[in-house]
């Protein structure tokens, strides 16, 4: 079950692509997205109008894939956001078994 966003920040824009894009792509059993950017603040990075997000994603698709092949298939999923809406990333993903 993907969980709905609980506050104002995991409703914003840049979160709901986010949500958005790895639900089409990787069919994830749960979701959870956490907007850090406010952490960040100052950092030369979040200048650049990128935010920092956590991300937990549980997903059949990662049965028998390493880590990096994992990761490498949520970049994949964001595509250009990693460029534009995503300035770092925290990614844990799981398959369900694992989770």
């Amino acid at each position: 079950m993907v969980e709905e966003p609980a506050s104002p920040l995991a409703t914003s824009p840049r979160v709901a692509l986010i949500r958005s894009r790895l639900s089409e792509a990787l069919a994830p059993q749960d979701l959870d997205i956490e907007d850090v950017s406010h952490e960040h603040a100052g950092h030369e990075g979040a200048k650049s109008g990128g935010g920092h997000f956590n991300v937990l994603i549980v997903s059949e698709v990662f049965a028998g894939k390493t880590l990096l092949k994992r990761h490498r298939l949520v970049y994949e999923a964001l595509g250009d956001a990693m460029q534009t809406d995503i300035h770092a990333l925290s990614i844990r993903a799981y398959t369900p078994d694992e989770f």
